[in-house]
Order: C-alpha cells, then structure tokens, then sequence
C-alpha cells in the first residue's frame, strides 16, 4: 500500500508540475503579448499588465493569496497543499520561464494560446489541484448562496473581466478572450478524460449467446448482459454491453450483421473506460 500511495503521489505531482510549466507558456508565447485575457485572476493579471506593465504571474500570486488564507479550509489540506504548490509553480512559470512570443497574429495566438493553456490547466486538474484564483471564489461563494452554482458564478466573473478587458484593452480582444476561454474549456475536458476514443455498445438480439460468445472469443473483450423488458412485446430480452476500442467497431457490427441481420444497436462514446482490457484503475490519482 505505501508503494501505490507513493506511486500515485509521484505520478500526481508529476502532472501538476508538467501542467504548470505547460500552461505557463501559454502566457509569454501567445496571451500577453498578444492582450488577450482569458478570464480569472490571470485576466486580470494580463489586464494590468497591459495598463501598467506589471508581470503576470506574479500579480496572479498577489491575487491568489487572501484567497488562500479565506478559502484553506474549505478545501482540505492535501488539496489546498497540492493547490498552493499549483498556484506559486504556475505564477513562475509565467514570469520566468524564457520564452517569447510565437506569433503575432491575434487569432493564431488566441487558439493555440487556448490549447497550450487547456493542456496545462487539464494536468494540473488531473493532478488533484488548481491553480486557486476564480475556483475558490466560487466554491465560497457557493457555500453562502447555494442557489447560485460554482458554474454559474464561474461563468459570471469569466464575464466580468471579459467586459472590463473590453473596456480597458479593446472589444476584438475580449473577443479573442472568449474564444480562447471556449478553447481551452474543450481541451481540459479532452485531457481531464484522456484522449482514447473507446466505444459502449448495446446490442438487442435474439441471438445474443452466439454474439457474446465470439466477442470473447474473436475480439477478446468482455461482455455484459442486461435483463430488459420491451414495451412493445412486453417480452424479456437480454442486451448486450460491450466497451471496445474505435478500431474494433467495424469488426463487432459485422459480427452482428452475420449472426442476426435484425439486430437492433446502439454505439455511444465511451468518455473514459479504466479496468481490465483497458488503462488500469491503480493508474488514477
């Protein structure tokens, strides 16, 4: 056990340092320079520094500390400690890692700025922390306005240093903002579920033994059976569940068209499938 707590402790701090230093990049090599400011505290951060030339990271920091003080217990010491760590690697890593602007195209730099800081920002949530800012506000906010949800009052502060990046900076970049906030929410999710493409199919046949049987056998994955009823005939009809990589797809519907043509299936994506045949539980934090 001290072995896979060690393990997994390792493996958590090795993705918050490599979010960090990811995410970082995005500043010096696209944001900045460019006057974009994707929302949070680290948009308020690039609005000042555009007003005053004050660094990014290290006004962020500045920012994130009386949060820290009012929301550390709210938050659980590992998280907060994992949080703290986050926070000050994420505000260097702006400042200080050597890095220059890669494009001066505004689009350009709001996409793959977005990217960029969606990986890093993924990581670090993978690791089991964040980088403070807008999340405690929330959650503490929250806490006293229950009918207000962190989404929403996430969503509503985004907004706030959205309009103020417009007033102060210029309306094409709280634009540009937007779509770089649009961007890297979709990049945390692709990282935050991993980047497989593994598919959940459900099969209703009356031929159900002799298709469960050659997915075990001929595609070497499990199968599962689910006891259903029809509304229709009122008849009870097993359906079959199998999680398969995208790649095995055309196989399995073959196997199905051959053994029943009358099969009824359903393919959904699978957001993340851990276990066996798959990436392994003892590999989450």
């Amino acid at each position: 056990m001290g072995k896979i707590i060690t393990k997994e402790r390792v493996w958590s701090y090795g993705q918050i340092l490599a979010g960090c230093l990811i995410g970082g990049m995005a500043y010096p090599c696209f944001l900045t320079p460019n006057r974009i400011a994707p929302g949070g505290l680290t948009g308020v951060a690039t609005i000042l520094n555009h007003l005053f030339r004050w660094p990014v990271g290290m006004v962020s920091l500045i920012l994130n500390i009386p949060l820290f003080i009012l929301g550390y217990r709210s938050m659980g010491k590992v998280f907060a400690f994992r949080s703290l760590v986050s926070t000050l690697l994420f505000s260097l890593s702006i400042d200080i890692l050597p890095m220059g602007m890669v494009t001066e195209d505004p689009l350009l730099a709001t996409i793959f700025g977005g990217v960029v800081l969606g990986v890093g920002l993924g990581l670090i949530i993978r690791g089991g922390a964040t980088t403070g800012g807008t999340d405690m506000i929330a959650k503490m906010l929250h806490k006293h306005l229950p009918f207000l949800s962190v989404g929403f009052i996430l969503f509503i502060v985004d907004c706030i240093v959205i309009v103020a990046a417009a007033i102060l900076i210029g309306g094409n970049e709280a634009l540009l903002a937007i779509i770089c906030i649009y961007v890297s929410s979709k990049v945390i999710d692709a990282v935050m579920g991993g980047f497989t493409s593994d598919k959940a199919c459900y099969i209703m046949t009356d031929q159900y033994e002799k298709v469960t049987g050659r997915i075990l056998r001929e595609l070497e994955r499990g199968a599962t059976l689910l006891y259903a009823r029809g509304s229709f005939s009122g008849q009870d009809r097993p359906v079959i569940l199998s999680v398969i990589g995208r790649s095995e797809l055309p196989r399995l519907k073959n196997m199905v068209r051959e053994e029943d043509p009358h099969a009824f299936m359903i393919v959904t994506e699978a957001f993340e499938a851990l276990g066996e045949g798959f990436r392994a539980l003892d590999e989450e934090n």
